[in-house]
């Protein structure tokens, strides 16, 4: 009996070493328990994220100062009564604009952090004012220095030099949760992706937020390569006067194989993560590879068809000769798009989809 005991627990033991080392080892931020959610907010042609983490949390930009009740609503709703740690990732407006929105609703917080200590900027400075009200000043930030949220740990990996371009200057970080990460990078472009490139900063990520609302300037081919990302987040507005996000940067995002979520067609994006296993939830619409939506059927409330304002013809969302987002127009049905003197792609046949479904 005693020989059979031994055996057994000879067997246990290599059948645990097995599975070990069939698991490979357990990553050094992996979480003790939990899900990390990070919220890319819809505050239009601006930036705001909430990361909620063990019962912490961490605001990164907040928008502009219109987008201020929103901030306020949404921390309400999701009844984050404290923020232990806000990135305002530069001073512009709308990155920091909509930040006292938030610290109206919120009972204290714990550390802000921003790539400098001060700007001329109305708006970051309101932001300032009402922090040192809170009784919190700013802490500008080393490359290199990290903190934790929860399980999740935070890493800075720039700026790696101060330009006279605010927007190069932007903090950007990495989030690492188990085997999950997002990089986050504010407005950098060309200039800043390349220092960190050339720096050999640990780019690599799972969620990359894209640079500049989707700039042709930022994401560049080899800062794209380096990140690597499965899915990419551009936080922009329908129909901004900037163009974004740009024909050349979709048509990178693309190449990469990326797929794509866009608060302008999404609204607010939630990413869900155990250290392991991501899933991503989207308010409307759906997710696609660069510019092309993959959904067959639009959501309730989201546009049927898509109108070439150059050619004046009309498209099903799931065509692939959709014309630029700055020369779209949107219908909601095909009474609208004939009405609007629009006439059917030959390609896709929405006259016909409409008939049939």
């Amino acid at each position: 009996m005693e020989f059979k005991r031994k055996i057994a627990a000879l067997l246990l033991a290599l059948l645990c070493l097995f599975v070990s080392s069939a698991c490979g080892p357990v990553s050094e931020t992996a979480p003790d328990s939990g899900n990390m959610e990070v919220h890319f907010i819809d505050v239009g042609q601006a930036d705001s994220a909430l990361l909620l983490c063990g019962g912490e949390s961490l605001l990164i930009d907040g928008g502009n100062s219109g987008d201020s009740s929103l901030l306020y609503s949404y921390l309400r709703d999701h009844g984050v009564k404290r923020l232990d740690y806000i990135i305002a990732t530069h001073p512009h407006e709308d990155h920091v604009g909509g930040i006292t929105g938030a610290l109206s609703y919120v009972s204290s917080v714990g550390e802000a952090f921003s790539p400098v200590a001060g700007d001329e900027n109305y708006y970051f400075n309101r932001m300032v004012r009402r922090l040192e009200e809170m009784g919190v000043g700013l802490t500008v930030p080393e490359v290199g220095d990290s903190f934790e949220v929860g399980g999740a740990r935070v890493t800075f990996l720039g700026p790696l030099e101060l330009y006279d371009d605010m927007n190069q200057n932007s903090l950007v970080c990495r989030v690492d949760y188990g085997e999950i990460s997002f990089l986050f990078t504010g407005d950098a472009e060309r200039p800043a992706e390349e220092l960190m490139l050339d720096g050999g900063a640990e780019l690599g990520a799972t969620v990359l937020k894209v640079g500049h609302h989707g700039s042709s300037r930022s994401t560049t081919y080899r800062f794209l390569r380096e990140v690597a990302p499965a899915y990419a987040v551009i936080s922009c507005e329908k129909n901004n006067s900037y163009g974004h996000p740009d024909d050349k940067l979709l048509s990178r995002l693309r190449d990469a194989d990326v797929t794509v979520c866009r608060t302008d067609r999404n609204g607010h994006i939630v990413f869900t993560t155990d250290g392991a296993a991501l899933s991503v939830a989207v308010q409307k619409g759906s997710v696609g590879t660069g510019s092309t939506i993959l959904q067959e059927a639009p959501a309730e409330g989201e546009p049927m068809y898509v109108g070439n304002v150059s050619s004046k013809k009309y498209h099903r969302t799931t065509c692939s000769y959709l014309p630029s987002e700055k020369n779209s127009v949107y219908f909601y049905s095909l009474e609208e798009a004939l009405g609007s003197g629009f006439d059917p792609c030959g390609m896709c046949k929405p006259d016909a989809a409409e008939v049939t479904e």
